[in-house]
């Protein structure tokens, strides 16, 4: 056998004993030496260490601008107009508006509960920015794209250590970002968003053995998601077992014990602190409960129990997320590399893949086995759906790019005889374009980044003239949009109904019942029972909110057996007392919404 750095025009010869950060498959037993028939195949196919420098910089810079693209796109959603807010970032980000005006949202049920469950490192970061001047929402926007890129640098350099070959390092950071910008997590900039520029430098450091680094980024992963630190516990536990020759074993060496040993202790510290930490607003609600709230069941706010088997295994928060983890559709084909490592002989770039392939299984058993806990022990690590679904989707990344470049480089050679040559030529052409272009041609808005608008500038601009100490009662969609842009508490929306903690669920669920019993009661004192009770400032209300379709078409709002006694009522020609006070007492009118002063409604009781 050649040297192994004896590298001609048209032959490559692998060692049986390469270097330790290069080990082989347990199948490869003899020497293989695929050909390179031209320059182009070598810049593409060649691994490590037979690539060309150049090509390991162009497919990383090409990995780099493919990210960028679509961080861009996002940016060109979240600045297209000024009132501009992710979804879940109405949630999350809302109340962090505290960090530059303190005296806003106070006593704020909602406010209080969204800083409460924000994990420590997250709300440090955004309290850091909004130190230097940057508004927590203007932050929420720029995050996205650099997240994107630290994800791309990580994921490209996790594949070279697995399957060094830098075209199969592009097409996994293409796959992965195309998945992050088709889903709404990457966008999103809340806590969920930060699992993969966290949890991928983990991996790679932890790959090359680097105990430092890879400990800091679980503290960091810690201190961003924790429960993703669960993960990384199973992974690193996985270490000590070993197969070999059919069975078992434990790798108890020294320097393993080293490195899992510190690691485990970084992981098993954050995980105390976090189990050990009590909500403010626990218990966090049992399955039995959760039963037995139309919000968990289809249709619900939070659907979560679902009667049909394969929607609720594979499906939705219960189940593993399928459709998330095989979008784009290109990601299926990581279905083919167990078939692939079978034929080393046939597949020439097989030998080529790293031992170290095994973390892989590894990562799909920690997350299978944390789904499974955590629907053993439902509601109190969250929900299943998180572990298998960020877990799996880089796994498929990698596996889908992987046995595509395999492919890859099978259909080069076979297209190197006429005629074939053109045929292999057009079909990688094609297969190329709809790779690059797959979310594109499939997706109208992409990237999809899950945007909210606010419509209504004037009513935000009214509610931010009044005292930042007001509480807004409504039941009107357009809450949802008040805390974010008018900067002020309302009493209950539906953005904010997340029952998983019942000791602030418990009383949101009964605000959300006295605020519509007080709207649409024929009862005067009713209303004003709410007002002086629950100290509402001002009543948002929709003017085509007293029509029984009003109610009969809101999914959130129907379970209730209030709303049912309204839409009865509405049905019977019975008016709300508030109705009558719609022009009398409005401090504010648009064309869809009245703002009526609670000041006014108590004077007309008296």
């Amino acid at each position: 056998m050649a040297d192994a750095s004896t590298v001609t025009s048209d032959r490559l010869e692998f060692e049986i004993n390469p270097s330790p950060r290069f080990k082989p498959l347990s199948f490869r037993t003899s020497s293989i030496s695929p050909t390179f028939p031209n320059r182009l195949h070598r810049f593409c196919m060649a691994p490590a260490p037979y690539t060309p420098k150049s090509a390991v910089i162009f497919w990383f810079s090409l990995s780099l601008t493919i990210a960028a693209v679509y961080g861009i796109g996002g940016l060109q959603q979240a600045f297209s107009a000024d009132l501009v807010v992710q979804d879940d970032a109405r949630q999350h980000v809302f109340w962090m508006q505290r960090f530059l005006e303190p005296g806003l949202f106070p006593n704020d049920l909602i406010a209080d509960y969204f800083q409460s469950v924000a994990p420590a490192g997250y709300a440090l970061f955004y309290r850091v920015m909004a130190a230097v001047g940057i508004a927590p929402l203007l932050v929420s926007k720029l995050l996205p794209p650099l997240l994107g890129l630290i994800t791309t640098v990580f994921c490209f350099g996790v594949t070279m250590e697995l399957f060094p070959v830098p075209i199969a390092g592009f097409i996994a950071s293409v796959l992965l970002n195309q998945s992050l910008w088709m889903q709404d997590g990457l966008i999103s900039a809340t806590p969920k968003a930060f699992v993969y520029p966290l949890f991928l430098p983990f991996l790679y450091y932890f790959l090359q053995r680097k105990i430092l680094a890879a400990g800091i980024f679980i503290a960091m992963l810690g201190l961003f998601y924790p429960q993703y630190v669960l993960i990384v516990l199973v992974i690193l536990l996985l270490q000590i077992i070993i197969y070999k020759a059919g069975k078992i074993q434990l790798n108890l060496t020294p320097e393993n014990l080293k490195f899992l040993n510190i690691n485990l202790i970084i992981a098993g510290f954050i995980l105390l602190v976090y189990a050990l930490t009590s909500s403010e607003f626990g218990p966090t609600i049992s399955a039995m409960e959760a039963r037995k709230l139309p919000e968990f069941l289809p249709g619900g706010r939070s659907q979560f129990f679902i009667d049909d088997p394969w929607a609720f295994w594979l499906h939705g928060r219960s189940g593993i997320a399928l459709s998330a983890i095989l979008t784009p559709v290109f990601m299926a084909l990581g279905f083919l590399l167990p078939i692939l490592l079978k034929f080393p002989k046939k597949f020439t770039l097989v030998p080529a893949i790293s031992s170290r392939i095994r973390i892989l299984l590894e990562i799909v058993i920690a997350a299978f086995l944390m789904f499974l806990a955590a629907h053993g022990l439902l509601f109190k690590l969250h929900l299943p759906s998180r572990y298998t679904q960020h877990s799996l989707r880089m796994v498929m990344a990698w596996a889908a790019a992987i046995a595509i470049t395999i492919l890859l480089d099978a259909l080069w050679r076979w297209g190197q005889s006429v005629p074939k040559k053109i045929t292999a030529g057009i079909i990688s052409t094609v297969l190329a374009i709809a790779f690059l272009f797959y979310p594109q041609l499939t997706m109208n808005n992409f990237p999809w980044t899950s945007y909210e608008w606010g419509e209504q500038p004037e009513l935000y601009a009214f509610l931010q003239q009044q005292p930042p100490d007001i509480l807004i009662a409504s039941l009107a969609e357009e809450a949802n949009n008040l805390p974010t842009f008018a900067h002020r508490s309302v009493f209950a929306a539906r953005e904010y109904a997340i029952p998983y903690h019942w000791g602030y669920y418990e009383q949101f669920r009964n605000r959300l019942q006295r605020m519509i019993q007080a709207q649409y009661s024929p009862n005067f004192r009713d209303v004003v029972d709410f007002l002086q009770e629950d100290g509402v400032d001002w009543w948002l209300i929709e003017k085509g909110a007293f029509t029984p379709g009003y109610l009969s078409y809101n999914r959130w709002l129907n379970p209730y057996a209030v709303t049912q006694e309204a839409i009865a009522n509405l049905e019977q020609g019975i008016q709300p007392a508030i109705a009558t006070l719609m022009t009398q007492c409005s401090g504010f009118e648009t064309a869809d919404f009245a703002v009526l002063s609670a000041d006014c409604i108590l004077k007309v009781q008296d």
